[in-house]
Parts: C-alpha cells; structure tokens; sequence
C-alpha cells in the first residue's frame, strides 16, 4: 500500500463513500493523513467561575431540576433544567434535541458541553457527554453526508492500518535539530489524536513550520531565478508623451499616485529586473497607476499584459482603462470567447496589433504568444499561484512585474510575506471621494435600518446585504442566507428585486448574478461569500454585514469598499451584538476610521479578532494550519533560513538540498 492510492482500498470504505470525501479534497490516503482538524474541544470539566463569557467548555454537576421540553415556532423546541456545580446553579439549554429529555435524571451526575453565558450563570448546551473525558477531541470541517464521527473512523482505520509509517520526512536533520521540532510522521499522528495538549503544540509547531518555511522557499527560489535570468528589459519610455497622457486624465493624480508611479517607472527605466507589489486601499487609484505604467511600456514600444481573477473585473479594467487611455490599442482575452474570435485576437497579439492585453488566467495559456512583452501586471496577485505568475512572465524576453493588491497590510509583514520585493504603497484617497459613513446597530435595531433602506430605494440605491459566516458550517451559511433572502424579499414585495450569491454556485452563475446587479436588474443582492475585490458597481451605495462581529477588521473593510465607488453618499451598516470586549471594540473602530491602513495595525495588534486577509479571500495564500499573522514569528524565522539556503552554497551544503528542491515540487501552498 502507499499513500497515493485512493480513499477506496481502506477497509469498510466503498466507491461512493470515497466520492463522498473528495467534498473536503479527499481522494487519496495522503490527503486523508494531512487532513487536520481545525480546533480541539477539550473535554476536561471546568469550574464555572473559571470560565470567560462566550467560552466553549464542559461543566459538570448533579441534575436539580427535571427536565422540561417548550414548543416555539415551527419545528422549533428548547430543552431546560438546571445543575449544581458546588454551591452554583447553572441554567442548561438544549436547543431543537427534545430527545435528550430521557437522558436527564434528577439526582444524576452529568457533564455537558456548550458555550458559557456569565451574564445569566446559563450553558447552551452542544453536547451531552456520557461521562467527563480527559483527552482532547478533535474537531475537523465537514461537507454533507460526512458526519465528525465518520471522519474520525476513516482516519482511526488509516492509523490502524500503519499508514502512517509510510509518511516520509519533508524536513532536512539540520532543521529538525536546529529549531526541535518532531518528526513528520510523529507530527501527524498527533496532529489527529494528541497524548496531551503539550504534544498537540509540538506538533502544531512543526507543521506550521514546515508550511511556511517551503512558503518562504517557493518565494526565494523565485526571487534567486529571477535574479539568475540576467538584466532585466530597459524601458526606455516617452517621458513627454506620457506626461501629456497625465494632464488629459479626467482628475488630478494624488501625491502618492505619483510617489508610486515615479517608483514604477525608475525600476522600469533600470536595466534591473522589476519585481514591486504596488499596496492600495480600496478606491486609492492603483489601476491608473497600472495604466500610465502600461502606457509608458507602450511608448517604449513594448506590449503590456494585466492578468485578473475573474472574467468581470476584466472587462470592468478593459471598459475603463479604454476611456482614460483612448490612445492604446487594447484586446480582452477571456476563456469564455468564442473560437474564432479568440483566433482573430490571438493573432493580433502575436503580430503587435495591440498594445495592451487585459484578462483572465486565459493570458497564460499555450498558443498565446506576445509580440513584444515589456510588463506584466497582476491584479489581486494572491489569487494567482507562484507557477502562474512564472508562466506569464516567462511568455515574454523576461518582462517587468507590477503585482497590485487591495489588502492593506503593514509594510514589514508585506515585505516578509512576498518575498521581499519592493513595495509601493498609496495611502491616500483621491480628492473629492465622500468617505462612506459606517454605524454600528444592534439586532433590535434591524427594523429602523430596513424602513430607512426603504427610503433609500426609492432614490434609486442599491444595497449589498452579507449574511453571517460561520465558518464550520458552510451548509448553515447557505441555510443563513436563502433566509435572510426570502425574509427581505417579503418585506420588500413589489418595491425590491432581491438576488442571493453564494459559494456553492458556479462560477459562471455568479458572474452572471453580479452583472445583473451591476445593470440594475436587481435592487438588492445578498451574499454569503465576500464580494469579489474591485467589482466595480457605483450605483450601490449601502452595505449591510449582518452579524460583522464574525468577521476580523480588514475583512470587514474590504466588504465595505464595495460601495463609496460612485459620486453618491455611500454608507455601511454593521449588525452586530457582540458578546465580548474584543467584538466591541472591532465594531467601534469601523465607525471611527475608513483608512484600510490604520485598521490594518489595529487587526495586527488585536491578533485574535481575526486574520488581517479574511478567512475566505484572504490577502496572501490560505494554509492549513498556519496563521501569518499569529505565527508570523515562525514566518519570519523561515523566511530566513529560507534566504540562506538559497542564496548561501555552503549552507546548501550542510541541509539536504536535495529533499527541499524534491518537496518544492510536491508543494501547493502558492499555486
């Protein structure tokens, strides 16, 4: 047996229970290996008066009341009783599990599990356990069909079954010793069941460390080859041309438009190779900046190429760079044309017919050939992996690279996390653009908001609503949302078209679902997945984030980026109670600032709030276990041993360079 067989050779698992589990990515047994929990509940009963407001934990006590099942709504019932914990009593409730009733004696001795209300001395209870346990419990993701118990047995069956000692080390013994850590095979069965809570940490340590260290390798070896390739072009651009091109823009570029674009252009100049992350907040102006870059390799010439995620922000780039540069000869290319007249603008391309390329990862594909590439551009670059981005430049004689995002992030966790390429940020936000106003508002306050949006859709708004995200449930954040549809869709009968977008769809249909929005087809659109970066709709000018208390700052400020694009008042609601002092302070600092920047550090320095690049579209790419700003301390760490086995051969010497390049081929954390 090896570990690249699928799922079906374990024992008790058959073709359809194996399909079940390529849900989650699992196909083979490595994948199921490497498949993690998320969090552990441990299981040791705790002391109330030990306990935080909102914490998750098992309390133990003797049953003192009987218990008495209530009937609300449809299908919907609440289980109470009480227990006495020493001298306390503590309210337990069950939500819609009537059955657990039988399971409640007076008198009994009984460990429950839910989460802690300090407020009303109450347990929402999750879970009834049959007796106090001391281990940790793993918890992991789950998909429909795949219950936590099933997940668990396949993997205990795989454990059973030895597989792990077929896990090979990804790690060379210079590592291991120099920084402790355990084992690869070591690590992953403790990943999965942990002796303790110490031995759970060690092997969190070393997983993390090896995802971001090959992170960090992937970054070197590309910034060592790009180095290698020799000079870079030197664009030699018309600077009277393109400083006329800056006095027919329809604004004034900002002073720090102009910082950036100065950078840009000097590396572009020099016979050095450009390779610079240009950083913006939302509405700052980088895709003028991009453009002037482009036009500037055009009067050099050169061809210029701007890559972006989806088929939607490209056209929205090619309609309005079109218009503040009437002079180009642009082309879209996206995997949705037509044949022939994707032959028609292949050829174009190839033959220099056009000055500049705008569109999908379809740039990257083979028969697309440049005439004459000079820059590349790519937008929202983390959406794009290192071997994507590879291709691309390699298309031409070695082009210059601008990378764009939207994601601030503080200069020296940027500067660690890409790479070190150069960084040029814009931090500030052109003249005239109204700051969208941000207020926070409780649950009981949701009515006033919807009669207020009323008003507001009468004037011809159009209003965004986010339904709330709860991360180990995408099938509840579906649920959340087809609700929370339906509900506006009632109130709002016969004065509102109401649209739902959400992650299980296609791609194609949500593409479809935001240009109608866009086209004022629909008046409100409500979504459970974080609006796609740069999707430029001016008409809409409110935002409603339905419980925003689960999202981390800068999550919450790209949301509310997707209004305040148009010359309107825009505003963002935050409907929110949260429980605790951390939530609170979240939801006030959104109402204070609107600088991406600022909020940037406030979401480093709070940490746990929630990661700075958003759970779901996040800044950089996701890890499995790795957190870049929690454990940007391992990050940093492996970015320089990273550096000196790349750029020093006596430390190549001493590490297994060997292993390293052969797991650098294995790993996907970039692409």
């Amino acid at each position: 047996m090896n570990l690249h067989q699928p799922l079906s050779v374990l024992p008790g698992i058959g073709p359809k229970s194996a399909e079940k589990y390529k849900k989650l990515g699992i196909e083979s047994l490595e994948d199921l290996l490497l498949y993690y929990p998320f969090r552990y509940e441990d299981f040791k009963s705790k002391n109330i008066w030990e306990l935080e407001d909102g914490e998750k934990a098992v309390i133990s006590g003797t049953v003192v009341t009987p218990a008495n099942v209530s009937y609300y709504g449809f299908k919907r019932n609440r289980l109470r009783f009480s227990i006495k914990q020493g001298e306390a009593i503590v309210a337990v409730n069950f939500f819609n599990q009537p059955y657990l009733a039988d399971k409640i004696e007076l008198g009994s001795s009984i460990a429950i599990f839910g989460k802690w209300d300090k407020t009303k001395a109450s347990l929402t209870g999750m879970k009834l356990l049959a007796q106090v346990e001391d281990d940790l419990q793993p918890v992991y993701r789950v998909a429909q069909g795949i219950s936590q118990a099933s997940l668990v047995k396949v993997i205990k069956i795989a454990f059973e079954q030895g597989l792990d000692l077929l896990i090979e080390e990804t790690l060379p013994q210079l590592l291991l010793d120099k920084y402790r850590l355990m084992g690869r095979s070591e690590s992953v069965a403790a990943m999965h069941f942990p002796k303790d809570l110490k031995e759970y940490k060690q092997a969190l340590r070393r997983v993390k460390f090896e995802e971001l260290f090959y992170f960090q390798m992937q970054l070197q070896v590309l910034k060592e080859s790009t180095k290698d390739q020799g000079n870079g072009l030197v664009i030699s651009y018309d600077e009277e041309l393109l400083q006329k091109q800056i006095e027919s823009l329809p604004f004034p570029l900002t002073k720090a438009q102009e910082r950036s674009l100065q950078e840009i252009l000097v590396d572009m100049k020099s016979p050095n190779h450009m390779n610079r992350l240009l950083q913006g907040d939302v509405g700052s102006g980088k895709t003028v900046v991009a453009g002037l870059a482009m036009q500037a390799s055009v009067t050099a010439g050169y061809q210029a190429a701007l890559m972006v995620p989806t088929e939607i922000l490209a056209e929205q780039h090619f309609e309005s760079l079109q218009q503040l540069f009437p002079d180009l000869r642009f082309t879209l290319l996206t995997g949705s044309l037509k044949v022939a007249t994707k032959r028609e603008r292949l050829t174009a391309i190839e033959f220099g017919q056009v000055d500049v390329i705008i569109g999908t990862h379809a740039l990257i594909q083979d028969g697309v050939n440049y005439h004459k590439l000079g820059l590349v551009i790519t937008d929202e670059q983390h959406r794009f992996g290192v071997k994507q981005r590879r291709i691309l430049r390699e298309k031409g004689d070695n082009p210059d690279v601008l990378m764009m995002t939207a994601t601030p992030i503080p200069r020296t966790l940027a500067i660690t996390a890409f790479g070190d390429m150069d960084v040029s940020i814009i931090d500030q936000m052109p003249a005239g653009r109204k700051a969208i106003i941000t207020r926070w508002v409780k649950h009981e306050q949701l009515q006033t908001v919807l009669n207020w949006i009323s008003g507001e859709l009468e004037k011809n708004a159009q209003i965004y609503f986010i339904s709330p995200l709860i991360e180990e449930s995408e099938a509840l954040d579906l649920k959340n949302a087809v609700t929370l549809s339906e509900e506006l869709t009632a109130f709002f009968l016969g004065r509102a078209e109401v649209a739902l977008l959400h992650g299980k769809m296609k791609s194609e249909e949500k593409e479809a679902i935001m240009q109608d929005f866009k086209d004022k087809k629909t008046d409100i659109l409500v979504s459970t997945t974080v609006i796609e970066v740069g999707v430029n709709v001016p008409n809409a000018t409110i935002m409603v984030i339905m419980d925003a208390d689960r999202f981390g700052l800068s999550q919450l400020h790209q949301l509310r980026g997707r209004v305040g694009r148009g010359t309107k008042q825009s505003y963002a609601i935050l409907v929110s109670n949260p429980k605790t002092e951390s939530g609170k302070n979240r939801m006030k600092i959104m109402t204070e600032t609107t600088n991406g920047f600022v909020l940037a550090e406030e979401d480093l320095k709070m940490r746990g709030s929630g990661e700075i690049f958003g759970t779901r579209q996040s800044g950089i790419p996701e890890f499995q276990v790795a957190d870049l700003i929690e454990d940007y301390a391992i990050l940093e760490e492996a970015r320089k041993v990273a550096q000196q086995i790349v750029s020093q051969p006596d430390w190549q010497n001493d590490v297994d360079w060997k292993l390293i390049a052969l797991n650098l081929e294995n790993k996907e954390n970039l692409d």
